[in-house]
């Protein structure tokens, strides 16, 4: 996975507005708000820059990583138009774009006016056509009126911003109003963030809705209450982001829960390995998600194939 030359060049071009020890100190004011969850309100153009240079990496890598999973599981989806709720600056139609480079129409909802001005900057210097002529409305989630309609809606750390007592609501509007077929929501990997991909899960199927991804089921979630169901995403660091960030490593991983479902059948996944393999001496112990609940596998050396397999496979991975 890499990301799109003219969104890194964009990236760079709105760092590169102000000195950079402000950059760094900006962002390390917006990372501790975000870590101890006070206001993460971006409150000036400034910070939305700040914002831009040390997240949106890795939240690209993140929702190009679900939706590559999306499409790998259902290879018949060619989605027209995307509809990004809680865009922030429009990281989810960059990651769009860039697994189905054929999209038509990109509407995107915001209410930061500064994400949208950050938005639109990065849009210009986009080659895609449709970027350029996205759609931007400025929207309140929890004051949503009349949606559009289209193929693919994308909440992508949006829902967990909202009151617990209203995201349930979102979330079928979202459903019953915009999604023409399918609705996707990310949370951070967390407990907390699992726990409303959870929830979303239970809204989504009590209305309906057919489980495309991560899980291999539409039963009810075999992880306990103790534990959390969630997945890592790596992307290379840009030399700003390593700046900002003080990173001594060229990488940073992702952590990230999500659910994907459809109005269309899809052919589900026979199981998905949940945590990282262990490569023992001669076998390969894994974890799963099975439609029979969370199974601890033994592959060994003389299961051939199937072995060969599960040494190239890592969490996350679907596993047949």
């Amino acid at each position: 996975m890499e990301i799109p030359v003219d969104l890194l060049n964009g990236i760079e071009e709105e760092s590169s507005r102000m000195p950079i020890n402000k950059l760094i100190s900006l962002v390390s004011d917006i990372s501790n708000r975000y870590r101890n969850a006070d206001d993460k309100h971006i409150s000036s153009y400034e910070e939305a820059i700040a914002y831009i240079s040390y997240r949106m990496p890795a939240t690209f890598a993140t929702i190009y990583a679900v939706l590559k999973d999306i499409k790998d599981i259902c290879s018949n989806i060619n989605p027209k138009s995307i509809l990004d709720v809680g865009a922030g600056p429009g990281t989810a139609m960059w990651a769009a774009t860039s697994i189905w480079n054929d999209i038509e129409q990109i509407t995107l909802l915001e209410k930061n006016k500064n994400m949208i001005k950050i938005g639109k900057n990065l849009s210009a210097n986009s080659n895609n056509s449709s970027i350029k002529n996205s759609i931007w409305l400025e929207a309140d989630l929890e004051n949503l009126s009349e949606l559009p309609k289209h193929d693919i809606v994308i909440a992508s750390y949006s829902i967990g911003e909202l009151n617990e007592d209203v995201q349930s609501k979102i979330i079928k509007k979202l459903w019953e109003s915009a999604a023409n077929d399918i609705l996707i929501i990310i949370e951070p990997g967390t407990k907390i963030g699992f726990s409303i991909i959870k929830r979303a899960r239970e809204t989504l199927i009590s209305l309906g809705a057919h489980v495309i991804a991560p899980c291999p089921h539409a039963n009810e979630c075999p992880i306990n209450d103790n534990d959390w169901c969630h997945f890592s995403s790596r992307v290379q660091r840009t030399s700003i982001h390593r700046k900002v960030k003080n990173g001594q490593l060229p990488y940073e991983d992702e952590k990230f829960s999500y659910i994907c479902v459809s109005k269309k059948h899809c052919n589900m996944i026979k199981s998905r390995i949940i945590r990282h393999p262990q490569i023992r001496k001669g076998h390969i112990i894994l974890d799963l998600c099975t439609k029979d609940g969370i199974k601890k596998v033994t592959v060994k050396k003389s299961d051939g194939d199937i072995y060969k397999k599960s040494r190239n496979s890592k969490w996350g991975s679907v596993f047949e």
